[in-house]
């Protein structure tokens, strides 16, 4: 049963990850991190799986062995953050006005923390 339940997590945060790839506010590398943990206790099949995935499976690595990001998916990642931000905060009508000023909040720690990873060269 606990191995069903972590891997039932595991895809969910999955799924949390891909959707981070395109919701600026939702990390991606957290939830990728977390499936990783709960598919290496519940499933070596989903596990070999998401670290041998094409897109994710070199992400993890690097992140894991401290190898970092390249310079320019640094740039692209931050500016689409921002984009990203920058469309939530304008276009999306909020009702208290707090809401809206937690985004730059957000956005400025998901930029500081991208910035302190290595950069690939």
């Amino acid at each position: 049963m606990r191995s069903v339940l972590l891997a039932c997590f595991g895809l969910v945060f999955v799924g949390l990850g891909v959707a981070g790839i395109f919701l600026p506010v939702l990390p991606t590398t957290p939830f990728l991190l977390l499936a990783a943990a709960c598919f290496i206790r519940s499933s070596p099949k989903l596990y070999a799986w998401l670290v041998g995935n094409r897109i994710f499976g070199e992400y993890l690595r690097r992140y894991w062995s401290g190898e970092g990001m390249s310079k320019g998916a640094k740039i692209w990642t931050i500016s689409f953050l921002w984009f990203g931000l920058g469309v939530s905060f304008f276009l999306v009508p909020w009702g208290v006005a707090w809401r809206k000023w937690l985004l730059p909040v957000i956005g400025a720690g998901v930029t500081a923390h991208l910035l302190r990873l290595p950069t690939k060269k």
